[in-house]
C-alpha cells in the first residue's frame, strides 16, 4: 500500500540531498558537515513526520469544513430556505466564521485549573486527528501504513474524546460545564458498548481487524449492511450519539447548559472544538462506510478514493436528516435507548454474525 508517509519520506530524502549538494558546492567544511548531518536517518524521519503532520492537519480541517458546508446547505433545504450564500455556494462562510473566531480574545476562568483547562481541549483535538491516520482512503493510499489492528486502534483512540470532555468540564470550575462533562461520560458508556459489539460482529464475520481486509472481504462477498442490517442500524444510531449530534447533544445542550462542557472556551479553542466535532462525525461516517458499505469498493471507472468519499458524505447526509427531523431527548431516554434497545440489538447482531460464520454462508 502506498502511504502519504512513505511518499513524503522519499521526497524529504531527495530534498535534503539537494540541500546537502548545494552546501558541498560552497566548499566550506562546516557547511558540508551540516549537509551530511541533514541526510542522516533521524533528521529525514523528523522532517518527513512534520510534513505529514502539517498536511494531515490541513486535510482534516478541510474535511471538517466540507461537512459544515454540507450540513448548512441541506439544513437550509430541510427548513425551506437557501442556507449560507457567501461565495462558492456558501463555502466561504466557513472562512468568514474562522476569521471571526481567531480574532476573539482568549479568556481563562479565574478559579479554573489552568493546566487541565488548556490540556483538555488539545487532548480532545489530538484524539480526533489521530483517527484520521487509521482509516485508509483505498487499498492503494493511506496516511500511514496499513495496521493489522487498525479497527481496534481506531476505537481505542476514539474513546479518549469523552474523557477529555469530562476533564475540560471539571477544570472549568463551572457547574454547567461539569454537568455537560458528566452527561458526556454517561452517554459514552451507554452508546459505546453497542457500537463496539457491532464492530465485533463485523470482525467475527470477516475474520480481519484491518480495514483493508474488511473491505477486501466485502468486495469478494457482499456488503455487510445486508447480512448485518441490524448491526448497521445500531451502529448508525450509536454513531450519531457518539458524535454528540442532535438528538443526542446533551453534553452541549445550549438551551439549558449555555454551551455545556465548552461554555468557558472561547476564541480559536472553541472554533477548533466545533471543527473537531464535525471531524469526529466524518470519522464515524467513514467507519460506517468501511464496515458496512464496502469502503472504496465500486465500479473501476471512478477512483476508489472517490467512491469512499462519496459514500462517506452520503452517510453524513443521513446524520443531517436525523438532526432536521428530531428534537433533543432527555438524558434518561438516552440511557434507556443505549442499555434497553441498542445493547440487545447489538448482541442479537453478534449472534447473527456467529451463526453465519459457523454455517459457512460466506
Amino acid at each position: 500500500m502506498s502511504t502519504l508517509y512513505h511518499e513524503l519520506t522519499n521526497f524529504t530524502e531527495w530534498l535534503l540531498g539537494l540541500v546537502a549538494s548545494l552546501l558541498d558546492w560552497t566548499k566550506l567544511g562546516f557547511l558540508s558537515d551540516f549537509g551530511d548531518w541533514l541526510q542522516t536517518e533521524p533528521v529525514v524521519t523528523l522532517v518527513a513526520t512534520l510534513l505529514v503532520a502539517v498536511i494531515f492537519l490541513i486535510t482534516a480541517m478541510m474535511f471538517g469544513l466540507c461537512f459544515i458546508w454540507e450540513e448548512r446547505k441541506f439544513l437550509g433545504r430541510f427548513m425551506d430556505r437557501r442556507g449560507t450564500q457567501v461565495g462558492m455556494l456558501g463555502f466561504f462562510q466557513n472562512f468568514a466564521d474562522g476569521i471571526k473566531v481567531v480574532l476573539k480574545e482568549h479568556i481563562v476562568p479565574k478559579d479554573s485549573d489552568h493546566a487541565l483547562f488548556e490540556m483538555a481541549i488539545f487532548a480532545y483535538l489530538a484524539s480526533t486527528f489521530m483517527l484520521f491516520g487509521c482509516i485508509p482512503f483505498s487499498d492503494n493510499f493511506a496516511v500511514f501504513p496499513n495496521v493489522n489492528l487498525a479497527v481496534l486502534l481506531g476505537i481505542a483512540i476514539f474513546s479518549f474524546g469523552p474523557f477529555a470532555i469530562l476533564v475540560g468540564g471539571w477544570a472549568s470550575n463551572n457547574k454547567f460545564t461539569l454537568i455537560g462533562g458528566m452527561r458526556a461520560a454517561a452517554q459514552l458508556i451507554a452508546l459505546e458498548i453497542p457500537l463496539l459489539l457491532c464492530v465485533v460482529s463485523v470482525v467475527v464475520l470477516t475474520g480481519d481487524l484491518s480495514f483493508v481486509g474488511i473491505v477486501s472481504w466485502q468486495e469478494h462477498n457482499i456488503w455487510l449492511i445486508v447480512p448485518l442490517f441490524i448491526g448497521a442500524v445500531t451502529f448508525f444510531v450509536a454513531s450519531v450519539g457518539e458524535s454528540e449530534r442532535i438528538p443526542f447533544d446533551l453534553p452541549e445542550a445550549e438551551a439549558e447548559l449555555v454551551e455545556g462542557w465548552a461554555t468557558e472556551y472561547g476564541d480559536v479553542r472553541w472554533g477548533l472544538q466545533m471543527a473537531s466535532d464535525y471531524f469526529r462525525a466524518y470519522i464515524l461516517c467513514g467507519l460506517f462506510t468501511m464496515l458496512f458499505l464496502g469502503g472504496w469498493a465500486g465500479p473501476d471507472f471512478i477512483w476508489a478514493e472517490a467512491w469512499y468519499l462519496a459514500k462517506t458524505f452520503i452517510v453524513f447526509f443521513f446524520f443531517i436528516w436525523v438532526r432536521a427531523a428530531t428534537v433533543r431527548i432527555r438524558t434518561d431516554q438516552i440511557l434507556k435507548l443505549g442499555w434497553r434497545r441498542l445493547l440487545p440489538l447489538a448482541v442479537l447482531n453478534l449472534f447473527v454474525a456467529i451463526a453465519l460464520k459457523l454455517a459457512g454462508v460466506f
